[in-house]
């Protein structure tokens, strides 16, 4: 693995998801729908980063962002919290319990959660 170490970090990244996914090289460039070639180019010596269109294309199939592939860093997806305003009155109190108090509260909670869940018929 003395190759990774001249890698660029893109590259190193790259190569570890698809290594993960466990896909070879012309499996991968297949699925991406991309030329084993340009593979080898984003992979090889020459360290030359792909397109955005590509660089999608990639970060779908190994089920990652671009940004993470780019930077290193995972994406974070901001929470749309609207649904939640009606319980914010609910986690402020919980907020101020002790743990020997919320740890119960919680326990009871998730089983009627769970209970509602399973007599929820699924969507289709």
């Amino acid at each position: 693995m003395l190759l990774l170490k001249y890698m660029s970090d893109f590259s190193q990244r790259l190569l570890s998801e698809i290594e993960y996914i466990g896909l070879n090289r012309k499996e991968f460039a297949a699925k991406a729908g991309i030329k084993k070639r340009a593979l080898d180019a984003y992979l090889g010596a020459q360290q030359s980063m792909p397109p955005a269109d590509v660089a999608v294309k990639i970060a779908s199939v190994l089920g990652v962002s671009v940004e993470y592939l780019v930077t290193g860093k995972e994406y974070q997806k901001s929470i749309d919290i609207s649904g939640y305003i009606q319980f914010k009155d609910i986690l402020d109190d919980l907020a101020v319990l002790p743990e020997n108090i919320f740890t119960p509260i919680k326990a009871v909670i998730k089983s009627f959660a769970e209970s509602e869940r399973k007599n929820t018929p699924p969507l289709n």
